[in-house]
């Protein structure tokens, strides 16, 4: 889960740091005539992946004295989480779509 965990992370800070739109989905790209603001529209990427990766740091804490609360808060986290997912960057795509 630690891994999972610093994955997300990276995920957010690869995208709070980018110079070009980040993008979503997998094998798509946003291009730069899109976006309105890049630099807004990647912190705010950045900051939804940073959120997303919250209840995997806390699976990987609570996991190191109880790994099957950690494995139903990630359960959950990951029932709940991805349509919630894809509705935050909808949402922030329109906001910066150009």
């Amino acid at each position: 889960m630690g891994l999972c965990s610093l994955f997300m992370t990276g995920i957010g800070i690869y995208a709070w740091t980018r110079k070009k739109p980040m993008w979503f989905w997998a094998g798509s790209k946003v291009q730069d005539d899109e976006i309105s603001d890049i630099p807004a529209y990647n912190r705010a990427n950045g900051i939804m992946w940073m959120a997303y990766s919250l209840p995997y740091w806390l699976s990987t804490i609570v996991g190191i004295k109880n790994e099957e609360l950690a494995a139903d808060i990630l359960l959950i986290w990951v029932l709940v989480s991805m349509p919630l997912l894809i509705l935050v960057y909808k949402r922030i795509y329109n906001k910066y779509v150009a």
